[in-house]
């Protein structure tokens, strides 16, 4: 019985070994673009290799420049793609990004030369949006150049400060012989099999654990979210706002509508909320939602439009802060934190602020000492870079700061548990790829581009 269930184990997972010999010695041999060309032929050229130039492109970067460029991100071994493409109907400025992005499936950092212009975008566990958004903008800012000196200026900057693995599939580079490189595949092959029950188990357990953290996490997350979404409604019928009362003019109209559309999407975006990053879309939208409420009620007094500041960093419903004070968490180093009025008192005074709280195992807690689950909740109030000098010496702020809190919970910045070079499929998010500022070097679309936010905080 023993012999039979091996037999039937090993068999088809050496078949799959087998074909996967087959298609590695297929994908060292030079490959025809995708029928049809388009988006579907940089992604196929993209899954065999870090450089892909369209052939209506290639008078922008020669054979030998393209090599050069491949070799020296293989050699570090990140997963950083770059395609050459001409600006034509087949690759809409204002959705190119995305598409390829989505087209190729892997996660890591994409730059595209688009006729003479540039852009760039990453998933949030790669690079940061603020440092996409930086490095495409820098290789711009010198006016127009070559499609070889700006892709090396971009790539020399990006690949010390990326994150992430190659994909698998490129391979393990240049191979000096089919058949000693099959032949070292499937003595691994042949050894992984000997373990491979016991790391499909650890696998498994692994996947397990994590969707059992993520189901707690939102569970969690649900209460807390609810009540911000309930807090903001019984602030939008406390002004008592309405569109036709007597001195409302056009702007206050508009602040009222943009509070209402926050409030609504809020409550839709948490309808549908499947991970605990995603939550970080909820938060953004009552942050939002708060300030065009701040907005109308400073125009309804006749008073000067608040500055646009972050929210109180002790409890987000308290609205915008007004001031930064100094203060420390318990055992803590201090640091600044933005602070409502009220809470700006409350500590000249040396009393404690008035910290939001949440239910744990035990008892009530402040939510940056209750665990990994809030860090999407309050990247959403608290984007940009300023949540990690925030929460620094706080539970949150340590356990955000290691890879288990990314694989878990996204690192509250959508990261979907995939690192770079990992396989994702569609599964990332849109803003990060989201747009058609191609300006700079030539210009194209007037450097006026369609709102790209550059990697927006992958």
């Amino acid at each position: 019985m023993r012999t039979w269930l091996t037999s039937r184990r090993v068999g088809p997972a050496l078949a799959g070994l087998l074909l996967a010999v087959s298609l590695g010695a297929l994908a060292g041999a030079p490959q025809a673009g995708a029928a049809g060309g388009g988006p579907a032929a940089v992604a196929e050229g993209l899954k065999k290799g870090p450089v892909y130039v369209d052939p209506g492109a290639a008078a922008q970067l020669s054979q030998g420049q393209a090599d050069a460029l491949a070799a020296k991100i293989k050699a570090a071994g990140k997963p950083l793609f770059v395609a050459v493409l001409p600006a034509t109907p087949a690759f809409p400025a204002d959705s190119v990004l995305r598409t390829v992005r989505t087209e190729t499936g892997i996660t890591g950092l994409y730059a595209i030369r688009l006729g003479d212009g540039f852009n760039a975008g990453a998933d949030r566990t790669v690079m940061p949006g603020n440092a996409v958004r930086n490095l495409a903008d820098a290789v711009k800012a010198g006016g127009p150049v070559d499609a070889a000196t700006e892709l090396n200026n971009f790539v020399d900057q990006a690949l010390p400060q990326m994150k992430g693995h190659a994909p698998a599939s490129w391979g393990g580079g240049a191979s000096s012989g089919g058949g000693s490189s099959a032949g070292t595949l499937i003595t691994l092959g042949a050894l992984a099999l000997v373990g491979g029950g016991g790391g499909y188990l650890l696998v498994k357990r692994n996947r397990k654990r994590r969707e059992e953290a993520r189901r707690e996490a939102i569970a969690r997350l649900s209460v807390v979210v609810d009540e911000d979404i309930t807090a903001f409604g019984e602030e939008l019928d406390r002004l008592d706002f309405h569109p036709g009362e007597p001195g409302a003019d056009d702007a206050m109209r508009q602040d009222y509508a943009r509070g209402l559309d926050s409030y609504e999407r809020a409550k839709q975006i948490m309808a549908s909320v499947q991970r605990p990053e995603e939550v970080q879309g909820v938060t953004q939208a009552l942050e939002d939602g708060r300030y065009a409420l701040a907005c109308l009620d400073a125009r309804r007094r006749g008073e000067p439009l608040p500055e646009r500041r972050a929210p109180c960093f002790f409890d987000p419903r308290h609205g915008p802060s007004t001031e930064d004070a100094q203060w420390a968490p318990p055992g803590g180093a201090p640091r600044t934190v933005p602070v409502c009025a009220a809470d700006a008192v409350r500590l000249r005074d040396g009393l404690d602020p008035a910290v939001r709280t949440v239910d744990t195992r035990e008892g009530p807690r402040p939510y940056y000492d209750a665990g990994p689950a809030y860090g999407p909740w309050a990247g959403g109030y608290f984007g940009g870079g300023m949540l990690p000098g925030l929460l620094v010496g706080t539970m949150l702020g340590s356990m955000m700061s290691g890879p288990a809190y990314a694989s878990d919970f996204g690192g509250g910045m959508d990261g979907g548990g995939f690192e770079g070079g990992d396989v994702s499929g569609a599964d990332f998010n849109p803003s990060d790829f989201g747009g058609g500022d191609f300006g700079g070097g030539g210009g194209f679309d007037g450097g006026g581009g369609g709102g790209f936010d550059g990697g927006g905080g992958f």
